[in-house]
């Protein structure tokens, strides 16, 4: 009879069920300690240093950059939580570990950005919107109208169901609390350089790339899951599939498309980001479409720990056990 090493699995439920209910409960930590925040000022330092008149250069000091981001942000958190573990024991080891891993996903957040959206556009007040809508989107929400509004709402959900839910919990399965930080590095570098204009094509590059490759396998768990949540919560699921067999290409990015297509088909309406993609079939999009993509996102996140995290920490646990 094989017996999975419970210590090992265990600790790790625990950590990853602490931070998920630390995130219900609590929602995003203040700037001035969020983890986030300090790697985002990190790769500003940096950025400078590594920039290089040379094209040549200046992509293989993207390379050096990016690496040295990640280390600079993972050594020391599994430093501590080393040193936490066997110096004050179990019980601080767990609650630091799901303190820190909760800094890496983002739940309570996006349901208070977009939830205010859609109050803002339900109330008629549009200039509230867009003002809301400048923390989930880069786009310019200056001349958007209130479909497009909502629809940009909607696709952040989507998109941000893996980049910033999923994708840190498969990490976290795979790698621990540094593998979890080690990806939120990468998409943080993504976000801050990892552009294609004439100052970043360079630089970023690097990060670019393995924000994508990052997101490759999380992003296609998740698309699959939220098809399943949408069945489970009584949504288009048929048409979620459909659609994201059919759409999920049409975007530039060959993450992005997963998820907004599948959540474009469960809630039958189109997503357009103008002159870029249209996902979906033609419907009007109202406030309550963003209430029940937060419901989705919601269902496919439990749905995600339930159906790939679980599974990844038990057979991490059964190896342990066979060596």
């Amino acid at each position: 009879m094989l017996v999975i090493e419970s210590g090992f699995f265990v600790d790790s439920l625990l950590i990853f069920v602490l931070a998920f209910l630390i995130d219900v409960v609590f929602g995003e930590f203040p700037d001035r300690v969020h983890p986030t925040v300090g790697i985002g000022k990190a790769i500003a330092y940096f950025k400078p240093i590594f920039k290089n008149a040379n094209p040549r250069i200046e992509k293989a000091n993207g390379i050096i950059f990016c690496v040295l981001i990640i280390v600079l942000v993972t050594v020391p958190i599994g430093l501590l939580l080393f040193g936490i573990r066997h110096f004050l024991g179990w019980i601080p080891y767990i609650v630091v570990s799901a303190i820190l891993f909760k800094t890496t996903f983002a739940i309570k957040c996006m349901r208070q950005y977009t939830g205010s959206i859609a109050g803002a556009l339900k109330s008629g007040d549009l200039d509230k919107a867009r003002r809301w809508l400048r923390y989930v989107v880069r786009r310019d929400p200056a001349n958007l109208n209130e479909q497009q509004i909502a629809s940009a709402a909607i696709e952040s959900i989507g998109e941000s169901t893996t980049d910033g839910i999923t994708s840190p919990f498969f990490f976290f399965a795979l790698f621990g609390v540094p593998g979890a930080f080690a990806f939120r590095v990468v998409n943080t570098l993504d976000s801050m350089v990892g552009y294609k204009d004439r100052e970043h094509v360079n630089i970023g590059w690097f990060s670019a790339k393995l924000d994508t490759i990052a997101n490759y396998v999380p992003t296609r768990f998740t698309a699959v899951l939220m098809v399943v949540a949408a069945a489970l919560l009584g949504e288009r699921w048929r048409e979620s599939w459909r659609i994201l067999q059919r759409d999920k290409a049409k975007t530039s990015s060959v993450n992005a498309g997963w998820t907004m297509s599948a959540m474009a088909g469960a809630l039958g309406v189109q997503l357009e980001k103008p002159g870029h993609y249209a996902l979906g079939d033609k419907g009007n999009i109202s406030p309550e479409h963003i209430r029940r993509a937060l419901r989705i996102m919601d269902l496919t996140a439990v749905l995600f720990g339930a159906v790939v995290v679980c599974p990844i920490l038990a057979a991490e646990a059964l190896v342990l056990w066979l060596v």
